[in-house]
């Protein structure tokens, strides 16, 4: 009796679509916290949040094509790659983020207004000061200690080692 050399999650990892599928579930899920958050939960994201987000919408862009049957595992490899490229450096922003809000080294952002309509400088005025600011220093919400913008660091890391772990094993079929 011949013995399988290859591990189930050796067998999941180097599977067609499924690693993709993987990735762009979880990148949609953690989209679906943060606007819930936001929409739901009364916490409004600051700028670097904003570029947090980015980082799973390129992500899930860049995987897309992946789902495409038939795709050889060279493109599969070079999605994954890319798909993690864009989760490593959502988890270097939350990283930097993480350590803007403890106060480890002053983050670069601005708060910025809505600029609009037709109106005169009064109106740009009051647009302005009635814009709510959103300070990226602060931690609107923390579990055990650890921020949002931490349990995102450590989120996105780990799906882009996945991410480069499953480009590895792709296969051709």
């Amino acid at each position: 009796m011949m013995q399988n050399d290859t591990t189930p999650a050796a067998g999941l990892l180097g599977h067609r679509h499924l690693p993709m599928l993987g990735l762009i579930a979880a990148s949609m899920t953690a989209l679906t916290i943060a606007f819930g958050s936001q929409y739901l939960g009364g916490l409004a994201p600051c700028e670097m949040c904003w570029w947090q987000r980015w980082a799973y919408f390129a992500a899930i862009a860049l995987l897309l094509p992946g789902l495409v049957p038939g795709t050889p595992a060279r493109a599969r490899r070079l999605v994954l790659n890319l798909g993690g490229t864009a989760l490593l450096c959502g988890a270097g922003v939350a990283l930097f983020h993480a350590g803007v809000e403890q106060h480890w080294w002053q983050g670069f952002t601005a708060c910025t207004a809505p600029m609009g309509g037709s109106g005169g400088l009064e109106d740009l005025r009051a647009a302005i000061l009635a814009a709510p600011v959103t300070r990226c220093d602060q931690i609107p919400w923390s579990l055990f200690g650890i921020s949002i913008a931490a349990f995102n660091a450590i989120f996105s890391g780990a799906l882009a080692l996945f991410a480069f772990i499953a480009a590895s094993a792709q296969k051709e079929a």
